[in-house]
C-alpha cells in the first residue's frame, strides 16, 4: 500500500523535499510525499516556523482516515550561525527533528540513528571532540539534536576510541595521502553490486590497455608525490576484484608501485582486495609474499551455497574454505572477510550458520554489511525476484553478529552507512585488536586525501588547511578510461597543485 503524505507550511519546496523524502523512506516502503496540494492524502503533516534567532519549530500529524492527530515541537538557538547556508542546514534538521518525532510516534517505529541519514555519523562525532567538546557534551548533542539513541552513541564512542589508538596521529595526517587503485575486473558480476566491475573474460585487450593506463597515473602522481615530499599512508587495491588479472600483470603492478611511489617502504599498510576466492591461486599469493603484501579480503559473503548462486556468485563454499587455508600457509597473516546480512533467502537461522562457519577460520578482522538496495544494482530492479528478510530479522541478525564478535575478541573500528539499507541499520568493521585496516579507517573518517588511480576510482581531496573537499572520479567504464587517461591524470595533478605547497 502506497502512503500518500501532504506536507504544509514549508515555502522553499526543492530544499526541504529530498530530506522529507529520505526521512520517510525510513517508515514506509511505498509512499509518496508531496509539498504541494494533493488529493485526498492519507497523511497531512502541518510546519509552523518562526524563523529567527530562537527558531521554534512546530508540527501536527494527522491521519485522514481516523482524524488521529500527533504533536512534536523543538527549539533552536541560531545567533551563532551566521552563514545562510550554515543556518539554512539547521533550520532543516529543525524541521527533520520535528518530522521524524511524529512518524515515530505514529508508527511505534524507533530510528535508532535519528535523523542522521549520512554514510559517515562517526565523523560528526569526531569534528565535535575535535572542536573542543567533552564527550559528555558531543554526546548530549547527538541525543537532543539528531534524536540518536544511547546504544548507536555508545557504538560511535567504542569506534571514535578504538580508531585514535590505532591511529593516534589521525587529525594530524592531512599532509599525507592515501592511494586507492581501482582493478575493475570480476569473474562475474554480483547481484547487488554497482561497483565497476566488468567480467574479465574476452576482455584480455583491454585489460591489456587498462593496466598501460594505470601504469601511467601510478608514475606521474608518483612523480608529483615525490617532488612535494609528500608521503603515503596506506594503498589499497580495489575493483572490481584485483585478483582477476594474472600474477604476471600483479607482479608488474607492484614493481610499478615500489619504483614510482615515495617510501613504499614507510607506507603503514598495503590491502589487496581477493575477495572472489574463485581468483586466488599460489602463483598469485606467492607474488603478494614477494611484494610484502600480507593483508588481503577473502570474501564468502555467505556460507549457503544456495545464495552464492542467488546473487551470482559463481565460486563454492569449500572453496572459499580451501583458499583460506592456502593463504594462511602461505604466511597471508592478516585476512579480512567479509559477511552480508539480508542476503536473499537468509534468515536468522542462515546467518548464525555463518558465523558458526567464520567461527572455524578466526580471520584477523570481519566486516558485517547489512544488504543495501542499490539503484543501478540488478537486484534492485528485480526486487520481486530477491526477497529478503524483514526489519525485525534483520535487527536479530545484526544483534547476533554484535555479541559474536564481542564474544570471539573482535572490537568495533569503522562504521558507515548506506542509502535504502535494510533495518535502517549499519556497516560495521570489526577486527582483533592491531589487525585494524587503516585504510578503512582514513576513507571513512576524511582526515586526509586519498587519491584514486585506475577504473571508476575516486579521488577525495581533503585541503590540508581548509579541510574543504574536492571530489573527482576516473569514468568507471574500461574503454572510456582506456581513451582517457592522460587527460584524467593531468586534471587530478591540477587539483593537487592548488592544494599541496612544497614541502608543506
Amino acid at each position: 500500500m502506497r502512503l500518500r503524505i501532504q506536507i504544509n507550511g514549508l515555502h522553499d519546496v526543492e530544499k526541504f523535499q529530498r530530506p522529507l523524502e529520505v526521512i520517510t523512506d525510513l517508515f514506509f516502503a511505498e509512499n509518496e510525499i508531496s509539498l504541494l496540494s494533493i488529493d485526498a492524502p492519507d497523511v497531512t503533516v502541518t510546519f509552523e516556523l518562526n524563523d529567527n534567532d530562537q527558531l521554534h519549530v512546530r508540527g501536527t500529524l494527522q491521519e485522514t482516515a481516523t482524524g488521529k492527530t500527533f504533536e512534536a515541537d523543538y527549539e533552536k538557538d541560531l545567533h551563532l550561525y551566521t552563514e545562510e547556508k550554515e543556518r539554512f542546514k539547521q533550520v532543516k534538521n529543525s524541521v527533520s527533528h520535528v518530522y521524524l518525532t511524529l512518524l515515530q510516534e505514529y508508527t511505534g517505529l524507533l530510528q535508532h540513528w535519528g535523523i542522521l541519514t549520512g554514510v559517515r555519523p562517526v565523523k560528526l562525532l569526531h569534528k565535535k571532540l575535535q572542536s573542543g567538546l567533552s564527550k559528555e557534551e558531543a554526546h548530549k548533542q547527538l541525543r537532543e539534536d539528531y534524536l540518536v539513541t544511547d546504544e548507536k552513541i555508545r557504538l560511535m564512542q567504542q569506534i571514535v576510541d578504538r580508531q585514535l589508538t590505532v591511529v593516534p596521529d589521525l587529525y594530524n595526517l592531512a599532509h599525507e595521502v592515501s592511494i586507492y587503485i581501482g582493478i575493475p575486473f570480476c569473474p562475474t558480476k554480483c547481484a547487488y553490486c554497482t561497483f565497476p566491475a566488468y567480467a574479465i573474460n574476452g576482455r584480455q585487450g583491454s585489460v591489456d590497455s587498462f593496466l598501460g593506463g594505470l601504469h601511467y597515473e601510478m608514475r606521474e602522481i608518483g612523480r608529483f608525490l615525490k617532488e612535494r615530499g609528500i608521503n603515503i599512508t596506506t594503498i589499497y587495491y580495489g575493483g572490481g576484484t584485483p585478483t582477476s588479472i594474472t600474477a604476471e600483470e600483479m607482479d608488474m603492478l607492484y614493481e610499478e608501485m615500489y619504483e614510482s611511489f615515495p617510501n613504499v617502504e614507510r607506507v603503514r599498510e598495503i590491502t589487496v582486495e581477493a575477495g572472489r576466492p574463485d581468483t586466488i591461486t599460489p602463483e598469485k599469493l606467492e607474488v603478494l609474499k614477494k611484494w610484502n603484501i600480507d593483508r588481503i579480503s577473502i570474501n564468502p559473503q555467505s556460507y549457503i551455497q544456495e545464495t552464492l548462486k542467488a546473487i551470482g556468485r559463481h565460486h563454492t563454499v569449500e572453496e572459499t574454505i580451501e583458499k583460506f587455508h592456502l593463504a594462511r600457509s602461505m604466511g597471508m597473516n592478516n585476512i579480512n572477510m567479509d559477511l552480508i546480512i539480508g542476503l536473499p533467502g537468509e534468515g536468522v537461522e542462515e546467518f548464525n550458520y555463518t558465523l558458526a562457519e567464520t567461527e572455524k577460520l578466526m580471520p584477523e578482522s570481519l566486516t558485517v554489511h547489512t544488504l543495501s538496495f542499490k539503484r543501478a544494482s540488478e537486484m534492485t530492479k528485480n526486487k520481486e525476484k530477491y526477497k529478503v528478510a524483514d526489519r525485525d530479522e534483520i535487527s536479530m541478525m545484526m544483534k547476533n553478529a554484535q555479541e559474536w564478535t564481542k564474544r570471539h575478541g573482535y572490537v568495533p573500528y569503522y562504521l558507515y552507512r548506506q542509502k535504502n539499507i535494510l533495518g535502517n541499520l549499519e556497516n560495521v568493521g570489526y577486527a582483533l585488536p592491531g589487525q585494524e585496516s587503516i585504510y578503512n579507517i582514513m576513507i571513512m573518517e576524511e582526515q586526509q586525501s586519498i587519491i584514486g588511480l585506475g577504473c571508476g576510482a575516486s579521488s577525495k581531496f581533503v585541503h590540508p588547511k581548509t579541510g574543504k573537499i574536492t571530489r573527482f572520479a576516473n569514468p568507471k567504464e574500461p574503454k572510456a578510461y582506456n581513451d582517457n587517461y592522460v587527460h584524467y591524470t593531468e586534471e587530478k595533478l591540477k587539483i593537487m597543485r592548488e592544494i599541496f605547497t612544497v614541502n608543506q
